[in-house]
């Protein structure tokens, strides 16, 4: 444990605070006119020809995840308010404070949302994170929104990727994955990303968006899709083992699930 605070201190363990419920699928892939502005949410990221989304049913992680708010300004910026210095990463970034406190990095951005969507749906029995030595931290405090603040700050300094691998069950087939599942590799450093989105054509041809925080803690985002900006920031399911994003490279055999 002292390790792990340590490495937290060097911010160099990889990779914290408020996002909103859901309910259903609203997302089209046309675009209809309307006198009112469409509200910003991951929903309206706009999809390649031919995709539609993956249907996600009310009330379920991925639904949440869709009207998760976006920020106008795409600028990422780091837990004490100045300029990310590599700022062509993001395609959006999604609007939920990072805190002052640099502790909402990647794993932990992985363990907030998955977190607030459970708090949001009061299915407070489900929020529970293992640090890397097996012990569980279980969230009992029911809806008391400051006291899980604090929860979610002892999370992040005792859980982070090592840990979140452990905890997570390997997907063996990658052509599996659905929207909330986790690529992560474990280490000191080590990073996460969440799947946030999925879409699929015709032909069932699968496509993914990507969501990460990074060190030192900064504001959550939409990644980029370096190797295909044609779909960008969709992800096709790779031919190869490597799975390419703009600060980081995984293999198939990273992808976990809750």
């Amino acid at each position: 444990m002292v390790i792990r605070l340590l490495l937290f201190g060097l911010s160099l363990a990889g990779c914290r605070e408020q996002s909103r419920p859901a309910n259903a699928d609203t997302r089209s892939s046309d675009t209809v006119p309307s006198a009112k502005p469409r509200p910003l949410v991951m929903s309206v990221i706009p999809l390649p020809d031919g995709y539609t989304p993956v249907t996600a049913p009310a009330h379920s992680f991925a639904a949440w995840l869709r009207h998760l708010n976006l920020r106008e300004d795409k600028t990422v910026r780091l837990y004490d308010g100045s300029v990310k210095r590599n700022q062509r990463a993001q395609y959006a970034v999604i609007d939920i404070p990072t805190g002052k406190k640099d502790l909402q990095q990647c794993a932990d951005v992985v363990m907030r949302l998955r977190a607030e969507y459970l708090f949001a749906e009061k299915k407070y029995n489900e929020i529970a994170f293992m640090d890397y030595e097996g012990k569980w931290y279980n969230w009992e405090g029911g809806n008391n929104r400051a006291a899980f603040d604090q929860y979610l700050e002892k999370v992040f300094g005792w859980c982070g990727s090592a840990s979140l691998e452990k905890q997570l069950t390997p997907v063996t087939d990658f052509n599996a994955i659905k929207t909330g599942d986790v690529l992560v590799k474990g280490g000191f450093p080590g990073h996460a990303v969440l799947v946030a989105d999925m879409a699929v054509n015709k032909k069932g041809e699968k496509l993914f968006l990507l969501v990460q925080g990074y060190q030192p803690a900064q504001d959550m985002h939409v990644l980029i899709n370096p190797n295909d900006p044609s779909i960008s920031p969709w992800y096709r399911i790779p031919n190869s083992e490597d799975v390419t994003t703009p600060e980081w490279e995984f293999k198939k055999s990273h992808l976990r699930t809750w």
